[in-house]
């Protein structure tokens, strides 16, 4: 199992990224697998993730309206869509994979501790 994510940068408030997760040894579409993101001197915090196939998607309060969780099947890749960045979700965004239904993406660190792969991160800087 592999992942890779990437897509991150140097971006102004108000401003949009879409980070790319590549995965391969697994497929995507019905697995769980989530998004987090790990601020300097914080703990990794869940950002959006989903548990499997037809269950909802989670959104951390912080970015919910703002950001938006996909998969594309075909490519077998997940995408975190990131709209109006703010100076506060600057952080080292990864994404994971568990073998194994996850707890909701806000229940920290269940949902952390349960992930069982992880990709290396991408960071991404808010600032003007």
């Amino acid at each position: 199992v592999q992942l890779q994510a990437s897509g991150g940068g140097l971006v102004q408030p108000g401003g949009s990224l879409r980070l790319s997760c590549a995965a391969s040894g697994f497929t995507l579409d019905g697995s769980a697998v989530g998004w987090f993101r790990q601020a300097p001197e914080k703990k990794r915090e869940g950002v959006s993730c989903i548990s499997g196939r037809g269950v909802p998607i989670d959104y951390a309060d912080s970015v919910k309206g703002r950001f938006t969780f996909s998969i594309d099947s075909a490519k077998n890749t997940l995408y975190l869509q990131m709209d109006n960045l703010k100076p506060e979700d600057t952080a080292v965004y990864y994404c994971a994979t568990s073998r194994t239904p996850i707890p909701p993406c806000t229940k920290v660190p269940q949902v952390v501790d349960g992930m069982d792969y992880w990709g290396k991160g991408t960071l991404v800087t808010v600032s003007s």
